[in-house]
């Protein structure tokens, strides 16, 4: 039995190649977050406490995605690097834009609070699983579960879930127990496309 020979080098993403999927994986995932906000919704990570405090307080939830990244760009430029650190800046900030943006474009004359937890997340996942084939994140608990994947091998899908435990737990204080179950659903079927299709031994992207 002879050794299989050894997998070639992924070639890395040019810039155009880059560009459009930040560009992409934001739009999915601002689409998402307006699924979510229609119903009462949220979800895990930074964008939940964004949620949480937006639905608490008034705030806009666009700057509350910006601003309560902030700290963690440092983590990513120390951990991760510049190139990944840049990217990720880059895909909060248009995903921020897209989320004050786009519920000027959409509206929903109807919309199933089932469904759009579950298609909220399907798409969250979709946008997420992009950017981080393009060597970026939406920032926050996904640079933990990027850095923990790729220095421990974890599955940052795994790591993710298990922080979006914890806020939506938390979430109790300030949404309905109803509205707290579909965000979990939601949430659920947001790491079921990671997991799945984004582990440590496959493709990650450069």
């Amino acid at each position: 039995m002879t050794d299989s020979a050894p997998l070639p080098e992924p070639a890395r993403h040019s810039l155009i190649e880059d560009v459009q999927g930040v560009l992409i994986g934001s739009l999915f995932v601002g689409l998402a977050v307006v699924m979510f906000r229609e119903p009462a919704l949220l979800t895990g990570g930074t964008t939940g406490l964004a949620f949480l405090l937006h639905y608490a307080a008034g705030w806009p939830l666009g700057a509350l995605l910006f601003i309560l990244n902030l700290p963690f760009y440092v983590f990513g430029l120390k951990a991760i690097g510049t190139r990944f650190t840049v990217k990720t800046f880059c895909a909060v900030g248009i995903l921020s834009l897209y989320t004050e943006l786009l519920p000027r474009l959409i509206t929903f004359a109807r919309l199933d609070p089932v469904f759009a937890a579950i298609m909220a997340g399907l798409l969250a996942g979709t946008g997420i699983l992009i950017l981080i084939r393009h060597g970026a994140s939406l920032g926050g608990i996904g640079v933990l579960a990027i850095y923990l994947q790729k220095t421990r091998g974890w599955r940052a899908g795994t790591v993710q879930m298990v922080a979006d435990c914890g806020i939506l737990g938390a979430a109790f204080a300030f949404v309905a127990p109803d509205k707290v179950v579909l965000s979990v659903l939601g949430a659920f079927a947001l790491n079921l496309v990671i997991m799945i299709n984004h582990r440590p031994d496959r493709y990650f992207g450069v």
